[in-house]
């Protein structure tokens, strides 16, 4: 446990309510009010939680900071509460971490609807920030800067809902990356530009866990391909498998960097450990060699 963690590990406070289809008109009137913790606010927490690297989670931050502006609360706080999180992570937990260990039912609830519907908590949290932003007439966008001219082509339907994409997508590229720490699970890359939240279960496939970073690992472009395309695969104990279609080839560059990768347990992750069934449906439908054996 690092050094910032640890000072968090010690007292710490411990929210919601959906939007029907996704659209938020009115900001909820009760997320800045009392002392306690309303849902809204817990929601937009526990959305960067997942967000952030768990040695990030500290009152220094400056998303914490930014979050705790938003919602009146102190750095310190927020801090805490996103501690307080991982108490109820088993990535966390099965490995002897505790968090502040002191999280409320309503803490509970929020993990929950998350884990119950990713898609629509992201982008719910993702208009719940910009509404709070408007209202201190700060501009805002949850797509990427480059990108945001783009949507001027497109009508108003059409510029929704590649938002909306954009949002998930970035939701769920930050919250992969953050749970392994910026590097490749396979090869230690730690270039971000070379690095891809791949899914485990593709996103055609289980629409209810798109956005769960528990059906994600952090890969480098090649390594996400070759998973992608069923070229290797991991064992339930997070062991890679190459197929026998690479061990025979003779490619020198395949035979220097896929190989040697055989048998290699990956780097766990800090939080959202990959789900076994994930993987094992990754193992038996996409894994080439399976596939070969059922044709």
């Amino acid at each position: 446990m690092t050094e910032s963690v640890a000072k968090l590990m010690a007292p710490l406070i411990t929210v919601e309510e959906p939007v029907a289809s996704v659209k938020l008109t009115v900001p909820p009137t009760n997320i800045m009010s009392s002392n306690r913790w309303t849902r809204e606010q817990l929601k937009l927490a526990f959305n960067l939680y997942c967000q952030l690297p768990f040695g990030k989670l500290h009152s220094r931050n400056a998303e914490i900071i930014e979050l705790a502006s938003l919602i009146a609360r102190t750095p310190s706080a927020v801090a805490m509460k996103l501690v307080n999180f991982a108490s109820l992570d088993p990535a966390i937990t099965s490995t002897g971490r505790s968090g502040l260990g002191n999280a409320s039912s309503l803490d509970r609830e929020v993990w929950e609807e998350f884990h119950a519907d990713w898609e629509r908590l992201a982008v719910e949290c993702a208009l719940l920030n910009e509404q709070l932003r408007a209202g201190r007439a700060e501009p805002v966008s949850d797509t990427e800067p480059d990108e945001s001219s783009e949507l001027n082509d497109f009508s108003g339907e059409s510029r929704q809902a590649l938002t909306e994409q954009r949002i998930k997508q970035s939701f769920f590229r930050r919250a992969v990356l953050a749970s392994y720490r910026g590097r490749c699970c396979m090869s230690g890359l730690s270039d971000s530009r070379l690095l891809v939240a791949s899914h485990i279960v593709p996103w055609s496939k289980d629409k209810a866990n798109r956005l769960n970073p528990s059906n994600g690992l952090c890969l480098s472009a090649l390594h996400d391909k070759a998973f992608d395309k069923g070229l290797i695969t991991l064992t339930d104990d997070f062991r890679i498998v190459v197929s026998e279609e690479l061990k025979c080839s003779d490619d020198v560059f395949i035979r220097a960097v896929i190989l040697p990768l055989k048998g290699r347990s990956i780097d766990a992750p800090e939080r959202f450990k990959p789900q076994v069934e994930f993987i094992a449906w990754h193992r038996n439908k996409l894994f080439v060699d399976n596939k070969q054996k059922h044709q």
